[in-house]
């Protein structure tokens, strides 16, 4: 089995390019924003929580989001691997996420990492809030707080994925076709 992890900043591309790597690779894409905007649909107790501390820009705790990435290793079947998008976001998930696969004899494969300046960040979050009606998007506060966030909390784990010899960048700033292109260039070595 395969394990991948989509890493970037907000609005670099990881959803877009996600289902062509799914695709092609015949992988299971968990989305943790996906897992999460799914609960706050159903109006359930933790889509209620969830919803909270996504509307003010903030992480929603470990323990949920683990628990759930752990449930979908554990029933998916039928797929090669599976392709982690917006998890693990922190060195204390990635330690987390190490230990659920070596409970399987597994680890994670690699790591992708779509790179893009933070005014571009700002730019493709504001159009995706156009064309998705995201509220979470549409807020420059919010907005703000969530690139102050991925610099403080995530960054540190290029590092932690560098030093396994895991983490692979992409330069997100071409068109859709070309990331893609330099993504599957990168998958097919592995």
């Amino acid at each position: 089995m395969r394990y991948y992890i989509l890493f970037g900043p907000p609005g670099a591309g990881k959803g877009t390019q996600a289902t062509a790597m799914v695709e092609k690779y015949n992988l299971r894409h968990i989305s943790t924003g996906e897992l999460l905007r799914k609960e706050i649909a159903a109006g359930s107790e933790l889509g209620l929580k969830a919803k909270a501390l996504i509307d003010a820009g903030a992480l929603v705790p470990d323990e949920i989001v683990e628990g759930m990435i752990e449930s979908e290793f554990n029933t998916v079947k039928d797929v090669e691997g599976f392709l982690l998008d917006g998890f693990p976001r922190t060195t204390a998930q990635a330690t987390a996420l190490d230990g659920m696969l070596a409970k399987k004899s597994e680890e994670v494969t690699a790591v992708v990492s779509i790179m893009i300046p933070d005014e571009m960040i700002k730019e493709r979050i504001k159009h995706r809030a156009s064309i998705e009606g995201r509220a979470d998007d549409a807020n420059d506060e919010t907005i703000a707080n969530r690139i102050r966030t991925y610099h403080d909390k995530t960054e540190p784990l290029v590092g932690y994925y560098k030093e396994n010899g895991k983490y692979h960048e992409i330069d997100g700033t071409g068109t859709i076709d070309e990331v893609r292109s330099k993504i599957f260039g990168l998958m097919d070595k592995f």
